[in-house]
């Protein structure tokens, strides 16, 4: 196996379990480790420190273990296994309300570049890095021997997260079995799920509890569901008792997604209508029309060099909510983004806030769900932030 020898001084990182190891940390490379490959880390005295997939970029190390041992098939099926017992810990598996989880959530699973997502028998997934690419035989393998007659059929949807300029051309399609059957169902509601064209795996999973609590303050209320995508939101305020719901996205698609999952949950039901218009033209003209209104939109930052774009972003955007929202009204307002994190976040919305000049409070702050775990040793891996505004 090809090692990489760490500065000296640079092994601290590694030793407080942090999953990347960055290129300005490494010394050196013993043999010809190329992207993909399984490699040692050692430190500069040649003590071992990790076993993980080498890239090219930024993050030059995804760490496996931090113990010596084979990256083989017994290993990827252990660690599915580990992540699945998880899931069971916390109520997720075989529920017959809900059949929609993220089984393996990269670093939070100690699984960096690897996402798999089960819909009813389907997992999908996707991979992060050429390591966990290259591995996709033995992954699929792993999940079929943990998941058993769970699972009919594994998709492999990674053409767009895969690095480009990789040396391989990765195709999404079925590592085993086939599947048409494209209902879930979430808490108790039905959606179609789209893993062959969606965006993602075909469904945001990771705002399962907080469309459920978006539910409970739903009664009565005039809903704006803005950059709806699938529909969620809008679905989970309809059974909560809305007046109204209103779903915006600027993809036509988009809306013929949502029409679609909230005529399988409420056929014939004329609370709800759907547009597919730009956020900010829908939003200047909707003043004191909504009472509750979701503003979720998709990440504005993916590197950190463009975020001072995206608090601007989440700024304009959140300022406008608040202008527009009547009197007594709450808001759920969401930054998926990995680099802005929940400090930012609650700064660049309370800076919205106090530029409309009306009193907010917050009700909740929000997360992902347990089966997007964080590992206390990637704090980076808290990506999804939230608040629950009130209005006065």
């Amino acid at each position: 196996m090809d090692k990489l020898i760490l500065k000296a001084g640079k092994e601290k990182s590694v030793l407080r379990r942090h999953p990347w190891i960055f290129s300005g940390a490494i010394d050196k490379a013993v043999g010809h480790p190329e992207e993909g490959d399984v490699v040692e880390v050692d430190d500069e005295k040649g003590n071992f420190l990790a076993i993980g997939h080498c890239q090219i970029g930024s993050i030059a190390v995804r760490i496996l273990s931090f113990e010596k041992r084979n990256i083989d098939a017994e290993f990827w099926r252990e660690k599915i296994a580990v992540a699945f017992e998880m899931r069971r810990a916390v109520g997720l598996i075989d529920n017959p309300s809900n059949n929609v989880y993220r089984l393996v959530h990269g670093e939070g699973d100690n699984l960096p570049g690897l996402v798999v997502d089960i819909y009813a028998s389907v997992a999908v997934v996707q991979f992060h890095s050429v390591g966990m690419w290259l591995a996709r035989e033995d992954i699929a393998e792993g999940i079929k021997a943990v998941l058993g007659n769970r699972v009919s059929a594994i998709y492999d949807k990674s053409e767009s997260t895969l690095p480009y300029k990789a040396a391989i051309e990765p195709k999404n399609g079925y590592l085993y079995g086939n599947s048409n059957d494209s209902i879930a169902i979430e808490n108790g509601l039905k959606f179609n799920v789209d893993w062959l064209e969606g965006q993602k795996t075909g469904f945001f999973i990771d705002q399962r509890e907080n469309r459920q609590l978006l539910e409970h303050y739903s009664k009565g209320r005039s809903v704006l569901n803005m950059f709806g995508y699938t529909g969620g939101f809008s679905v989970y305020a309809m059974r909560g008792g809305a007046e109204t719901v209103q779903t915006v996205d600027i993809s036509e698609r988009a809306i013929e997604l949502t029409d679609r999952n909230v005529s399988l949950n409420f056929p014939d039901d004329k609370r709800h209508t759907a547009f597919a218009e730009e956020a900010f033209q829908y939003l200047n003209k909707s003043y004191d029309k909504y009472d509750l209104i979701i503003l979720d939109p998709p990440a504005f930052a993916k590197h950190q060099n463009v975020m001072n774009n995206a608090v601007q972003g989440y700024k304009k955007l959140n300022r406008k909510g608040i202008e527009i929202i009547k009197p007594g009204g709450i808001i759920f307002t969401f930054s998926c983004s990995q680099v802005i994190t929940k400090d930012i976040f609650r700064q660049t919305v309370f800076t919205a806030a106090a530029n409309t000049g009306r009193n907010v409070k917050i009700l909740h702050q929000l997360t992902q769900p347990a089966d997007h775990p964080v590992s206390i040793y990637h704090p980076e891996g808290e990506y999804l932030k939230g608040l629950v505004l009130y209005v006065e």
